[in-house]
């Protein structure tokens, strides 16, 4: 009888193991499905526009909504040489942009509005215009987990009519199952942003 006893309580105890591990296998799946139904890019291109007869284009100074005051800036210095890396246009120097702003008065380059960008198309010779806000961007927490994460969108803006022929958003990086379960500081911010810029262009070329 004893045995028996033993021999039973040794199975309750590999089916409440077996239970457990089942409940475990079912929690990471669901936040693997959850984790691949958020993690996508919003877009907008308008079909009538001829992405081909923009040339030159102007990137304006981004809004920054993230607690890094320098984030717009680190964004944007890394969003125009890649930009210009592609081949597809003519990316405007920063500075003949800054002083087309200055000339042109505005007041609020990170929104211009339909009449700044005409104005400002006029003197330095933009065919589109791109203003952006970057929304998060720089380390976040959960618990004793801190990994990187950049949210950001962009829209372009064709100077001929002032109208919006594209628009698009992305988030890289955050904190990911494997930090949570083996620790670390996810992915260099640096790389975060230029994959999040990637994903950006990708939408604007496809």
């Amino acid at each position: 009888m004893p045995g028996k006893r033993q021999e039973s309580t040794g199975k309750e105890r590999e089916g409440r193991k077996r239970t457990a591990a089942m409940r475990w296998i079912f929690l990471l799946l669901n936040i693997f499905m959850l984790a691949a139904c958020t993690a996508h890019t919003d877009s907008y291109r308008d079909t009538n526009m001829d992405f081909g007869a923009i040339q030159a284009v102007a990137v304006m100074p981004f809004a920054n909504l993230s607690r890094d005051q320098m984030a717009s800036e680190r964004v944007r210095d890394v969003f125009m040489p890649m930009l210009l890396a592609t081949g597809g246009v003519y990316v405007i120097p920063p500075g003949e942009v800054a002083r087309g702003i200055t000339r042109a008065g505005i007041v609020n380059p990170a929104a211009p509005s339909i009449e700044d960008v005409l104005k400002l198309a006029g003197i330095i010779k933009a065919n589109a215009v791109i203003t952006g806000t970057v929304r998060e961007y720089g380390e976040i927490r959960s618990g004793t987990t801190a990994a990187n994460v950049i949210s950001v969108s962009l829209q372009m803006i064709e100077t001929q009519t002032g109208k919006v022929v594209w628009a698009a958003s992305t988030t890289k990086g955050g904190i990911r199952m494997k930090d949570r379960l083996l620790g670390g500081g996810g992915e260099p911010m640096n790389d975060i942003t230029e994959k999040a810029v990637n994903e950006l262009l990708d939408k604007l070329f496809k």
